[in-house]
């Protein structure tokens, strides 16, 4: 009887250590989310906010698809289109990199202890558009062929949406 008190003594410590990260974690405040912008007059991000705290990264994965394998480039789920949104400057005109738990990016995920490598081949900062990189069209030699591929329908939506048919 004494052995069966002392193992459910050590497994109710062990749960209550287990537990107590979680309860830290909890009671921190999510990030705060600044923008340099609007998506429309009604509508402040591509989708709620929630939404985009749960399923951001199925959104950026399904553009990413999009744009590697059928040259689409919209720029409702566009990373590019992130960063120049939230990535804001401070009150000194800096921006801070990746690597700065100020980063728009950089802060959620280390909330949720969540490491991405998006910033190993994309920039983290806002970038400028320019006559280089147009929104598709026959300029890239990777949308030559993309244009007798068919097109998903949620594609259609998003280029409807975005006013581009």
């Amino acid at each position: 009887m004494m052995l069966q008190d002392l193992r459910s003594l050590v497994l109710l410590v062990g749960m209550t250590l287990m537990g107590l990260p979680l309860a830290a974690q909890s009671s921190d405040p999510l990030p705060e989310v600044k923008t340099n912008a609007r998506y429309s007059e009604t509508q402040g991000c591509v989708e709620p906010r929630e939404e985009m705290r749960k399923n951001h990264m199925k959104y950026i994965l399904h553009q990413r698809d999009e744009t590697v394998h059928e040259g689409i480039r919209t720029r409702r789920f566009s990373l590019v289109e992130c960063i120049n949104c939230h990535v804001v400057p401070d009150d000194e005109g800096v921006v801070a990199r990746i690597d700065n738990p100020e980063h728009f990016c950089a802060g959620c995920h280390t909330y949720a202890a969540v490491k991405i490598d998006c910033f190993q081949c994309h920039a983290d900062r806002p970038v400028k558009q320019t006559a280089f990189h147009p929104l598709g069209g026959k300029a890239f030699h990777h949308t030559e062929n993309a244009v007798d591929t068919p097109v998903s329908s949620d594609t259609l939506g998003v280029l409807a949406g975005e006013g581009k048919l």
